[in-house]
């Protein structure tokens, strides 16, 4: 390709301007609307052919179609004395007096404006195309030459953080949301916009957005939390204090926390005014329907609860939903629920009623296993009867939990901890976790399949319900006394373990054999609205 133009193309933009260029691009290469792409496939086919063909060409003086392999379009081009013509796969200009592509600045930079109006026609993020610096920022680029350069050996994201007193819980969290991946690209984007003007009124989700801007910034240098430790305080008083908390329960307060200020800015939608849209929900937010069946008549009364993450008993006692199920308190609606086979059913942000289950006593030394006795049907019992909608008489039940909706980021809380009347204990059973995980089995039209429910069948594709793991939160110690360490994966696909500031390289053996506390997977397919 020629790369300063030729004369030929000169002579054709004196006298014909770049009308029928802009005209050809929009229209046929960029295709910004429906009509024109519409169009392409109707006509874009070479008119000696009458045939689709690659390396399809338009010509610039009467936008003539005719397909290069077959040297359709050198024939016009020598018949009709029309020196020019464009790709319509790529753009390029082709002129048959010098047998060659060439370029040229206008139009370089005239395609580049029909390529970023595509995409936002489409509802789509303008393309990138690489910084270009200025001759005045050249200029300052000479005057400071000192900077930062990213290599093979950098570490971007990796970033210990100080322990300002028991805060190692927090610590491994902050870790595990900075290398969220969909959420990380959220914040680096800076797509929030904060509505608090009032300086004394701090946005937590403006410091978690400061907190990315550190991480990647490629500093090495430990960082200290403190105002964003502070925010949490202010919001969630029930983790005030230096002493030792649960970092499954600061995940969740902290969640609700971003979930609250990201609402005041988004608001909720208007077809459903206890939807919200916002960032948090829209990453961790599941689905988990509850099908209780009459043992008489066979009716099931379905719920569908909001979840943020799914609570996992490995002890052999009984289960109670009110702790299977962590619901988003703070931002807890009632709503009405479904009670009928194959009525529609709608989230609710209130817990569902507890119940008692039966699901055998064996310990489970796998995720795998923790899900399959999770979604297992349960007998209610006799002390548990419900009114039926459809008997309209107390009648013994069974109930079953599966995930109807799948969050994009999915995190299993391994219940670790057994709180009982008069004793505390934490349970160090070794439980196994893959990591790559298909949820496909525990989904509700998984399930519905094989008992023979009636209602609609999903047949999704199964790698639409794949996960893979990206982080992976640890306790060590006893209940009364302890220290939480993480291992995260970092963009190079390497492993790390976090303990506050020390940053260690970690092979990803030693994560899959460690204890597991908190477990993040991450789906490996992402479903467009």
């Amino acid at each position: 390709m020629s790369l300063n133009g030729c004369q030929h193309l000169q002579n054709y933009k004196a006298t014909t301007g770049t009308e029928t260029f802009k005209i050809i691009y929009s229209y046929f290469i960029t295709c910004s609307t429906a009509d024109a792409r519409r169009r392409k496939a109707q006509i874009c086919k070479c008119v000696k052919c009458d045939v689709v063909r690659p390396r399809l060409h338009a010509c610039l003086s009467c936008i003539y179609f005719g397909c290069y392999d077959l040297k359709h379009i050198h024939e016009h081009s020598l018949e009709k004395k029309h020196q020019l013509a464009i790709d319509v796969s790529y753009g390029s200009v082709y002129c048959f007096m010098c047998e060659d592509y060439v370029y040229d600045l206008e139009l370089e930079e005239l395609s580049k404006t029909q390529c970023q109006k595509t995409p936002m026609s489409l509802g789509l993020k303008q393309r990138f195309f690489p910084w270009e610096p200025t001759e005045e920022e050249l200029i300052l680029l000479r005057c400071n030459p000192k900077r930062r350069r990213v290599t093979e050996a950098s570490h971007i994201g990796l970033r210990g953080l100080i322990n300002l007193g028991n805060t190692c819980f927090m610590n491994c969290i902050l870790q595990s949301l900075t290398h969220t991946p969909i959420l990380r690209d959220y914040f680096m984007a800076d797509k929030h916009a904060c509505l608090k003007n009032d300086e004394s009124e701090q946005c937590l989700v403006c410091e978690m957005a400061r907190l990315y801007q550190e991480f990647y910034s490629g500093s090495r240098t430990p960082f200290i939390p403190y105002k964003l430790l502070h925010l949490v305080w202010t919001n969630a008083r029930h983790l005030a204090g230096y002493e030792q908390q649960d970092a499954h329960e600061f995940l969740i307060a902290a969640l609700d926390v971003l979930h609250r200020h990201c609402k005041e800015m988004n608001g909720v939608s208007g077809s459903n005014p206890h939807h919200c849209n916002c960032i948090i929900d829209r990453i961790f937010t599941g689905g988990l329907q509850s099908d209780v069946t009459c043992k008489r008549c066979n009716n099931v009364s379905t719920t569908i609860d909001p979840i943020w993450d799914i609570s996992l008993d490995l002890g052999p006692g009984p289960i109670h939903s009110s702790q299977v199920l962590s619901s988003i308190a703070a931002a807890a609606v009632n709503n009405t629920t479904t009670s009928q086979t194959t009525a529609s059913t709608e989230f609710t942000h209130s817990p569902a009623p507890g119940f008692t289950n039966s699901p055998g006593n064996y310990e489970p030394t796998s995720l795998v296993e923790c899900l399959k006795r999770f979604t297992k049907t349960e007998h209610l019992g006799n002390s548990a009867k419900i009114i039926c909608s459809k008997c309209h008489s107390y009648q013994e039940s069974t109930k079953q939990l599966t995930m109807k909706k799948l969050p994009i980021v999915a995190c299993f809380h391994l219940k670790r901890f057994e709180h009982s009347t008069g004793y505390h204990k934490k349970i160090s059973t070794f439980v196994s976790f893959p990591e790559e995980l298909d949820m496909t089995p525990f989904m509700s039209s998984s399930r519905n399949n094989i008992n023979g429910h009636s209602g609609p069948i999903l047949h999704s594709a199964s790698c639409d319900n794949k996960y893979s793991l990206f982080a992976v939160v640890n306790h060590y110690g006893t209940i009364e006394s302890g220290h939480y360490t993480c291992y995260i994966r970092s963009l190079k696909e390497q492993w790390y373990r976090c303990e506050d500031h020390l940053i260690k390289r970690a092979t990803a053996g030693e994560v899959l054999n460690s204890e597991g506390y908190l477990l993040f997977y991450h789906k490996q397919v992402l479903e467009y609205e």
